[in-house]
């Protein structure tokens, strides 16, 4: 069955909270409008729980590769493109936090242009790196703890 993309940010908003690693909320929470277009213009973090965050990304520039061995990243691309590139090695990897690796790039891997519309799931342990952005990129993102 295909859900209108309305209906899949509808779903994360109303999961939307203060940023802090709390307990999974028990009730619905919502952030208004104003507050979610402030931190697109932005790029910031919106909710984090034990179980998932929620963030709003903003690009204008690739940026460093990333690995997260516990987080899987849900992408929804709400504005631009950008050229991602998933799977591959690091370069010269270094360690930033627990379970969490970075790198100025990834050698291989499989690239694909972003665009407006599009989600993609990146699994936990996965390479992945925004190698170029055209203009401002914006994404909406899950990420589910393991």
């Amino acid at each position: 069955m295909k859900y209108p993309r309305s209906l899949l940010v509808l779903g994360c908003l109303v999961n939307v909270g203060l940023w802090a690693a709390e307990a999974p909320p028990k009730d619905v929470v919502l952030i208004d409008h104003a507050q979610v277009d402030a931190a697109f213009a932005k790029g910031m973090p919106l909710h984090a729980n034990s179980s998932f965050k929620i963030q709003a990304g903003r690009r204008v520039t690739g940026g460093t590769a990333e690995v997260h061995a516990n987080d899987t990243d849900i992408f929804y691309i709400t504005e631009g493109t950008a050229t991602f590139v998933t799977g591959g090695t690091p370069v010269e990897p270094k360690t930033t936090g627990p379970g969490e690796v970075r790198a100025p790039k990834l050698e291989g891997g499989t690239a694909r242009k972003l665009t407006k519309g599009d989600v993609i799931v990146v699994p936990a342990g996965t390479p992945h790196w925004f190698s170029d952005v055209s203009g401002t990129f914006l994404y909406f993102v899950v990420k589910v703890t393991r």
